[in-house]
């Protein structure tokens, strides 16, 4: 089984330096293999921008995977987010994972300029002339229907070949069928059940075979929380998730929280609904928060995950 934890990336305040690079080095010092950020642009929770932090990340440690999950591509230029990406990428020696998906649902698309009718053609799109500036070729041309480039140059490329691995969100049926068309792996999102995923799980491995694709590494983000107080955990949880989707339908429950015993529980069921990879996620109120949680998990829980 392999972890990751959330990069703090929170907070109205003054930004804890000190704290998120202590943070970070005691993920490495406990041998997590990743950590991570999450794109929200718009919203009432003040979240640092995701491909920003992990630049910054890059530079305070040496072994952490780093990725971001997901980010809206319908939201970016493809080309502005395929450099900002080939920059991390750079900055980190080539640790970057990239977690991306379409968007859609409530999400308001018109904000940034992009109707709903089409945002799934232009992401698909603006995935594929991603892909084009960050191949071999010094100079690119593309003809699509949002974009049409003759002889482009791009000369910084990613040091990961072809790219850095892209992880694919999603829920509904077609768009599982375009991550693994599409994709290098998938990331289930925190904001849906255990239960959920497990179904996603079973369609992504139908396409698997149908699509005949080898290794698709499969994970999942987990809001989690321990706390020898179940109650205390439960509800700390749930107004950071408040916090974070408002009213969403059903937020009450996705968390995992609770005990030592509970938590190893709630995390051992992901890994049998099919997550290699678990991204866990406290969602502290300030990076301290953050980093007794760190703690407590690789403490208390994750050696007793069976």
């Amino acid at each position: 089984m392999r972890w990751s934890i959330a990069i703090p990336q929170f907070g109205a305040g003054t930004f804890d330096a000190a704290g998120v690079q202590a943070h970070l080095a005691r993920a490495e010092e406990l041998g997590f293999e990743g950590a991570w950020t999450m794109e929200l642009t718009v919203g009432t929770a003040p979240v640092l921008a995701p491909l920003e932090v992990l630049a910054y990340a890059a530079a305070c440690t040496e072994r952490l995977r780093l990725g971001v999950g997901v980010l809206v591509g319908t939201l970016h230029d493809p080309l502005l987010l395929a450099s900002s990406l080939t920059a991390v990428d750079r900055l980190s020696h080539g640790r970057l994972d990239v977690g991306i998906a379409p968007g859609g649902g409530a999400r308001d698309l018109a904000a940034f300029g992009v109707e709903r009718a089409t945002f799934v053609a232009r992401f698909t799109e603006g995935l594929a002339l991603m892909k084009a500036a960050w191949s071999d070729a010094p100079r690119i041309s593309f003809a699509g229907r949002f974009r049409r480039l003759e002889d482009l140059a791009i000369a910084a490329k990613p040091v990961q070949r072809p790219h850095p691995p892209l992880w694919f969100g999603g829920s509904a049926a077609p768009a599982l069928a375009r991550a693994v068309r599409l994709g290098d792996a998938f990331l289930g999102a925190g904001s849906v059940t255990t239960a959920a995923f497990a179904e996603q799980v079973g369609t992504i491995r139908r396409e698997l075979e149908r699509q005949e694709r080898g290794t698709f590494p499969i994970a999942k983000r987990v809001y989690v929380r321990v706390d020898d107080d179940p109650a205390r955990a439960r509800e700390g949880m749930l107004a950071s998730l408040h916090g974070l989707y408002g009213d969403k339908p059903g937020i009450a429950d996705v968390p995992v929280t609770g005990t030592a015993d509970d938590v190893a529980r709630g995390l051992a069921e992901v890994r049998d609904a099919g997550a290699g990879m678990i991204l866990l996620d406290p969602l502290g109120d300030d990076v301290t928060a953050d980093r007794e949680q760190l703690e407590r998990l690789a403490a208390d829980v994750l050696p007793h995950v069976h």
